[in-house]
């Protein structure tokens, strides 16, 4: 089959490459199946979308909504490259999955609010789909209520006016919509199972999302989380969308 993309931007190996790993298990994918550009370190190369069955955008230390004047130069360059894909993946309506950072490049990119009005702290949070989640092909494989694990400075806070709302949560209302019939994007972190979010935990201690002092509480309290749910939004997107 045609391979899928993971566009990354962690800076740090051990979060990266958790992250590609647990999109690569998530989906049922071998290696050569998954590749990875990491943005962070190298511009993206001129690549061909009908050579991919499709697109997936990580989670990120940056933030869209950042005032430009404090976005370093490699996060402009960066989102210059992923919205100009973006031009391209909503135009054709090419498979793609954002997560996290995902959902706030696709809302800026629609026109859509992207500010830290509904930030939520790091760990589980509990998501219901709408009646448009309860319906579509991805979302539909979903139980309608579910734990899923945040953590995000900013949030979509207008819905783009194209997008169809698939999930709220209580503490951010827009969790997850989608344009057109392919584009998806997500506040939650479908990938993320407990080992995953303790290694970004230990990772990111000092990046602001939690006081420092609280990462061991913080961990032993995830520890007793059982999330299952989303990691199939993952299989379903791969089964749906690989091109043999």
């Amino acid at each position: 089959m045609k391979p899928f993309v993971l566009l990354a931007t962690r800076a740090e190996d051990e979060a990266a490459d958790g992250e590609y790993e647990a999109f690569r298990e998530a989906g049922g994918l071998r290696p050569n199946e998954l590749v990875r550009f990491r943005l962070e370190s190298e511009p993206l190369p001129a690549i061909d979308p009908d050579d991919y069955s499709g697109f997936i955008v990580g989670g990120s230390p940056f933030n869209a909504s950042d005032p430009v004047e404090t976005k370093s130069e490699t996060q402009i360059r960066v989102e210059r490259e992923l919205g100009a894909l973006l031009d391209v993946v909503v135009e054709r309506d090419i498979p793609f999955l954002g997560a996290c950072y995902g959902i706030g490049l696709l809302g800026t990119h629609q026109y859509g609010v992207i500010d830290d009005t509904w930030a939520e702290p790091v760990g589980p949070t509990r998501i219901s789909l709408t009646p448009d989640g309860l319906a579509d092909p991805l979302f539909g494989t979903l139980d309608e209520t579910f734990d899923a694990f945040v953590g995000h400075k900013e949030a979509c806070a207008v819905l783009p006016s194209r997008a169809v709302l698939l999930a709220s949560g209580a503490s951010c209302p827009v969790q997850a919509f989608r344009i057109g019939r392919n584009v998806y994007a997500t506040q939650f972190h479908p990938e993320l199972t407990v080992a995953g979010i303790i290694t970004r935990i230990r990772v990111y201690r000092h990046h602001g999302y939690f006081e420092p002092d609280a990462m061991d509480e913080l961990i032993t309290a995830v520890e007793q989380v059982a999330i299952s749910q989303p990691t199939r939004l993952i299989a379903a997107f791969v089964d749906r969308y690989a091109r043999r």
